[in-house]
């Protein structure tokens, strides 16, 4: 599970493979025109109470409209993110690993005036990332790397932060931490806000083997997330339950015109209590 994934794509790994296929080939309106608001793309999911209204009057515009808010809640939800990475100062480097098409990347470098350093396993996403950078004029500064997570190359130590958003279910933890632990300086924080479901409960839940399939991903039970920090000489200092402030992104998004099938199954999995969804941060001690 740990070969990098090199420049030209290739992979030791079926599993991860078949991931950067997934990525590579995925074009979902919900990840595309959310980012055309502003020109910050993500790909996770939102927080907050939405402005209901946005569901209501004229049909003709009810997509931007309702586009427009999801994309809100779902930057509120990088911003709550970032605001756990703890001091970060200009001549810092941190990494968002599993970055997606860099839209936390960019807010990272605005909040904080470092270098940020992406990783993706799909190559579509990081061509598109550094175009976005080189549009920016921040290319000298933020850097999207396809790199396998497990397996980055970076110097240890060499970064203060270090995030997963909502891309810690395509890894083995014990793998993942230790591999963030090495990168992390003494006193790093890393951040993760993660889908898991809840082991107290048992085994996952039928909705919850839906969102499995649905993204080719494999959700970890709450307790493996401190267990393997706990190997891995990360001591969490933070744990928010956002579960409940994740279900109205949800109920919205199933309202929209942008829903991909897999609406329900999250709503129903975290209704049941089965599946949470957490902001975990830690220490690198």
């Amino acid at each position: 599970m740990t070969e990098t994934i090199q420049q030209n794509g290739s992979t030791g790994s079926i599993y991860q493979g078949s991931v950067a296929e997934y990525w590579n080939e995925e074009a979902n309106p919900v990840n595309i025109e959310l980012g055309e608001v502003d020109g910050y793309f993500h790909h996770h999911y939102g927080i907050g109470e939405p402005d209901w209204s946005v569901a209501d009057g004229d049909p003709a515009t009810a997509r931007e409209r309702i586009t427009a808010e999801l994309h809100r809640l779902e930057t509120q939800q990088a911003e709550l993110l970032l605001s756990h990475l703890g001091e970060v100062r200009p001549q810092d480097r941190i990494m968002d690993a599993g970055c997606g098409r860099g839209g936390s990347s960019f807010m990272a470098h605005e909040r904080f005036g470092c270098a940020v350093d992406g990783i993706s396993i799909s190559r579509k996403q990081v061509d598109f990332a550094n175009e976005q950078a080189q549009q920016r004029g921040v290319s000298d500064k933020v850097v999207f790397h396809q790199l396998n997570m497990l397996d980055t190359g970076f110097d240890t130590g060499s970064m203060r932060a270090i995030w997963n958003n909502e891309s810690t279910m395509y890894t083995d933890l014990n793998d993942l931490f230790a591999e963030h632990s090495r990168l992390l300086s003494r006193g790093g924080r890393y951040v993760t806000i993660t889908g898991c479901y809840n082991d107290v409960y048992g085994l996952p839940s039928r909705a919850v083997s839906t969102i499995n399939a649905h993204y080719i991903c494999d959700i970890h039970p709450r307790s493996g997330y401190f267990r393997a920090m706990a190997m891995n000489r990360l001591v969490p200092t933070a744990v928010v339950d956002l579960t409940e402030a994740t279900l109205p992104y949800w109920r919205l998004r199933a309202r929209s015109p942008l829903v991909t099938g897999i609406e329900d199954a999250f709503i129903e999995a975290y209704t049941s209590g089965a599946f949470q969804y957490l902001l975990i941060a830690a220490d690198r001690v």
